[in-house]
This record gives C-alpha cells, sequence and structure tokens, in this order.
C-alpha cells in the first residue's frame, strides 16, 4: 500500500511555499521525523557583509557547509545587484563542499567550479576583504582531488578561510 500525504499535511511557511520542516544533520540531508537535527539557519535574515561572512566562516570551520550556503543565499537574495553574482558564487562553494562530503563528486566537481567562475571577476576588487583568488585557487585544487577521495572528507577540514 502506498501512502501519500494530502496537501494540508505538507509543510507550508506563511505564504504557502512548501517547506520541509524534517530536522537535517550537519550536511543539510533530511533526518526522520522526530530525530535531533543540527539547528537550521533561519532564511529570509539580512545580515551586514561582515555578519554573513563570520556567520559562515564559523559554519564552515564547524564542518556545516549546507548552513553556510543558507547565509549566502540571504545575502544573494538581498545585497545590492552588484554583489550578486559575488554571494551566489560563494553559496555555490559551500554547496560544492556539501557534495564532497556527501560523496557526490560530479556534483562537487560542478559547484566548485561554477562558485569559482562566479566570484572570479571580484578577485581585484577584493570585497569585503574576500580574499577571492586565493578562494578561485582553493575551489580549483578541491575540484580536481575530489574525484580522488576514496572516502568523503570532512567538511571541516575543506573549509577555505574566506578573509586572512
Amino acid at each position: 500500500m502506498c501512502h501519500t500525504r494530502s496537501v494540508a499535511d505538507r509543510d507550508r511557511d506563511t505564504e504557502g511555499r512548501a517547506r520541509n520542516a524534517r530536522p537535517r544533520d550537519g550536511l543539510g540531508r533530511p533526518l526522520p521525523r522526530g530525530a535531533t537535527g543540527v539547528p537550521r539557519q533561519p532564511e529570509g535574515i539580512t545580515r551586514t557583509p561582515e555578519e554573513t561572512l563570520r556567520e559562515a566562516q564559523q559554519l564552515l570551520d564547524e564542518g556545516k557547509p549546507f548552513h553556510a550556503h543558507e547565509v549566502f543565499e540571504d545575502a544573494w537574495k538581498s545585497g545590492p545587484d552588484t554583489e550578486r553574482q559575488l554571494w551566489r558564487g560563494l553559496a555555490q562553494l559551500a554547496v560544492g563542499i556539501t557534495h564532497a562530503a556527501r560523496g557526490n563528486r560530479t556534483g562537487a566537481v560542478a559547484l566548485l567550479r561554477r562558485g569559482a567562475d562566479n566570484i572570479a571577476p571580484f578577485a581585484d576588487a577584493r570585497p569585503h576583504g574576500i580574499e577571492v583568488a586565493a578562494l578561485c585557487g582553493w575551489a580549483a585544487a578541491l575540484a580536481e582531488s575530489v574525484p580522488h577521495h576514496d572516502t568523503p572528507p570532512d567538511p571541516a577540514a575543506l573549509a577555505p578561510r574566506l578573509r586572512p
């Protein structure tokens, strides 16, 4: 017998958009309902660039790249148009780490390269003190090494330094 949930049973936000309220692990994978997961980052938060970078770096250092991606995504959606590509690229780098740590080599390589391509135009400007050129080099090296990993790497060990 196939069990289906009705539309009324689906998790929805106040605007009616679908949201998955299941707990998640440190890499953003859904856990069974009722399990204890890692607290999710609140969505739709407007942070200063300094707050975004500080919070995202902490999450990366803690091995929570999926959660760091959510912080970058908020900056991407709420920041100035001139920086959307930067924040989107940083979010993609965090997702690349997430895929690497989950063992999805193909996804990791694709997102690391895409993220680096998106942030590369900002290399000379060093916006908000971000070491864009160093991040692009880090992403290229990681994208090259991921296919050779025998086991998924520890995401905290992959965390880049966003700023010196």
